[in-house]
């Protein structure tokens, strides 16, 4: 039975303008491996579509995120986001008692959109700080690791790259990383959980179709959350989630996990006001809803389960910190002196309205400051918290 129209979401506004054409060396690829091994899970061709070596849209020199990409994270919107950032790893740095070597990883570093203020901001308000930093950039995309070098050369912070194989002091930071993730796709049929299956038809186009789920651990985790999907409610689940936190524990044996994205706790994630799931895909700057169209050629997403992440944290004996809205952590984070800092160098009125317009994105509920930031720690002492979850502005959920 052919499920693929049950992937378009209930009121999503269709788009007026076409996804880009998809690449068809990667769909040739998706189709062979059909062929030879049968129906795909979602999992799996999400998986191939953003992260295939040789074709997949992580893996592109181009677009990717920025203003001139597909889409914009909170740190192509302005250096404000990561210079308020900093002080967070300050925070974190002193937490740890300051040691001499300190490492700041970041997953999906890109060009250094977040790293270049972030390091910025600590090598003209904290150098001693700087001088201890070991920045380590997980990133997939050869193209953007070398450009981030070479924007490091340019700043003079090439020193700070150094790469570690145990557990150290620091900080791991994923924004806008774990939405990115493959995920399975299920949705219960008379009573019981089924599963999404890509599938290729004889016209060459692929189509999704439901069965039997590939894993118990599906039906495993909605369980051990207490989640019960109504008939024919959608939902995704990530299954990766688990090894993640096992290699942010491999990368920080002390220190601090910052996690920021869009997502929720799995009673509302799985809630009845989300029968249609979260799954989106992004190109041109346009949000639409057909995984199937623009393969390799656009990002694909779907909302973190943030109960999923505390479990895995607690099982690698991380100490889970609450989590609050983007907005409350920044403004608790002390956000305010870094605008008013920032506010004082736009001497041009261009720099004034870009960083104005700036502040009301990353400040803005329904722009990314409604975005949850999620925060644990180890090995710190246990009345340490964030300063971003003592604040607490209208509409933000902190729970520290």
């Amino acid at each position: 039975m052919d499920v693929t129209p049950m992937l378009r979401r209930p009121g999503v506004p269709r788009a007026d303008w076409t996804p880009p054409a998809s690449d068809p060396e990667l769909v040739a690829r998706i189709r062979s491996e059909i062929d030879a091994a049968g129906p795909m899970t979602f999992a799996r061709f999400m998986e191939l579509a953003l992260y295939d070596p040789a074709r997949g849209y992580y893996r592109l020199v181009a677009p990717g995120p920025g203003r001139d990409g597909d889409f914009l994270t909170a740190p192509e919107v302005h250096p404000l986001f990561g210079a308020t950032l900093a002080l967070a790893v300050v925070e974190v740095w002193r937490a740890a008692g300051s040691p001499r070597r300190f490492a700041i990883v970041e997953y999906g570093a890109g060009r250094g959109a977040l790293a270049m203020p972030l390091l910025g901001a600590l090598a003209e308000e904290h150098p001693e700080l700087v001088e201890a930093v070991d920045y380590v950039p997980i990133e997939l995309n050869e193209h953007r690791v070398a450009e981030l070098r070479a924007r490091l050369a340019s700043a003079g912070l090439t020193g700070v790259l150094r790469a570690h194989s145990r557990p150290t002091v620091g900080i791991a930071i994923a924004n806008e990383y774990l939405d990115a993730l493959p995920v399975h796709v299920v949705e219960p049929r008379d009573g019981r959980l089924a599963e999404l299956f890509v599938v290729a038809t004889a016209d060459g186009a692929l189509s999704a179709t439901l069965g039997p789920p590939s894993t118990p651990a599906l039906e495993a985790r909605l369980l051990d959350e207490d989640v019960r999907l109504a008939e024919g409610q959608r939902a995704e689940i990530c299954l990766d989630l688990e090894d993640w936190v096992a290699d942010v524990s491999r990368r920080i044996g002390r220190g601090v996990l910052l996690v920021i994205d869009y997502g929720a706790p799995a009673a509302e994630l799985y809630g009845p006001s989300r029968m249609g799931g979260t799954l989106m895909a992004y190109a041109g700057h346009r949000a639409h809803d057909d995984p199937f169209a623009g393969i390799g050629r656009q990002d694909l997403t779907a909302h973190v389960d943030l109960t999923a992440v505390e479990r895995a944290l607690v099982a690698q004996r991380w100490r889970p910190l609450g989590h609050t809205s983007q907005a409350a952590f920044l403004a608790g984070s002390g956000m305010e002196g870094v605008l008013a800092r920032m506010r004082a160098r736009a001497t041009d009125l261009e720099s004034q309205l870009a960083l104005r317009a700036a502040t009301g994105r990353l400040l803005d509920p329904r722009s990314t400051g409604g975005f949850h930031v999620l925060a644990a720690s180890r090995g710190l002492p246990r009345p340490f918290s964030p300063a971003g979850f003592a604040y607490r502005i209208p509409g933000g959920r902190s729970s520290p």
